[in-house]
């Protein structure tokens, strides 16, 4: 039976693949306990700089399997939320990578990715209230800080799909791709970030997804303590040391 999550790491890069394509890719407890295990490896691993996350079969995720909630099974991890991101997000960043159908669960695994990248032809949704379920792996909490509050119950009480180029005009999606090419521009993009200090991205990810939370002065204050780290870090002296010398920067996440 083919692995229903594939993992990759390819230059610094964990390339995270579920791999139910007969299924649309529907999240199970095997498949949250294969992406939460694959994110833990991403933030654990010094040669891991940035996480992709798609599906396979040109489809990213139909969201829940149906089936193995009947049966009494969730895709949630207790205290990570499903598939072990939504609740606790990894310490790296995190794209998603969207051709076809991204719903319900699986739309909701993308508002834990901090970047999002889609197909042309993608399409998102929140069809939860079409089911009578509610859509607690992350939307009814997270898609306002994303999106506009309108929007945002909008997409949640219609349960009406969306196309990618409404969804990147609204926030949710980064970069439009051609068809069959989100992974290739996703991989571009973890690229980029990948050539960048380790230590400087992971603490300017913390405070800019921590920010909401926090009061003005505290906010200052807990910039201070993940920001003065990487000042006095080896990684911040060789830097600037390799912008002197004009040549490219080694890290060492140090």
């Amino acid at each position: 039976m083919p692995e229903q999550v594939i993992v990759e790491a390819l230059d610094g890069v964990q390339v995270i693949t579920i791999n139910r394509p007969e299924a649309k890719n529907a999240l199970n407890l095997e498949v949250a306990e294969a992406v939460a295990a694959a994110v833990d490896e991403l933030d654990s691993r010094d040669d891991l700089r940035v996480g992709v996350l798609t599906g396979a079969g040109g489809v990213f995720s139909a969201g829940m399997d149906l089936k193995a909630f009947l049966r009494g099974e969730s895709p949630a991890i207790e205290g990570r939320g499903l598939c072990g991101i939504t609740q606790t997000p990894p310490r790296k960043p995190l794209i998603g990578a969207v051709e076809g159908w991204a719903l319900a669960g699986g739309f909701e695994l993308l508002l834990a990715c901090d970047l999002v990248v889609a197909s042309v032809e993608a399409q998102f949704g929140v069809p939860e209230v079409k089911r009578s379920l509610v859509a607690g792996g992350g939307a009814a909490l997270l898609l306002a800080k994303r999106v506009a509050p309108a929007l945002a119950l909008e997409l949640l009480l219609t349960g009406e799909p969306i196309t990618a180029a409404r969804a990147a005009e609204i926030g949710l999606v980064n970069r439009l791709a051609p068809r069959g090419e989100a992974l290739k521009h996703a991989l571009e993009l973890a690229a980029t970030i990948a050539e960048n200090g380790p230590l400087a991205v992971a603490a300017t990810k913390a405070i800019a997804t921590r920010s909401s939370d926090w009061t003005w002065a505290q906010g200052w204050a807990e910039q201070d303590a993940l920001m003065m780290p990487v000042f006095a870090s080896a990684d911040a002296r060789e830097g600037a040391q390799a912008f002197a010398e004009r040549r490219p920067p080694v890290w060492t996440g140090r």
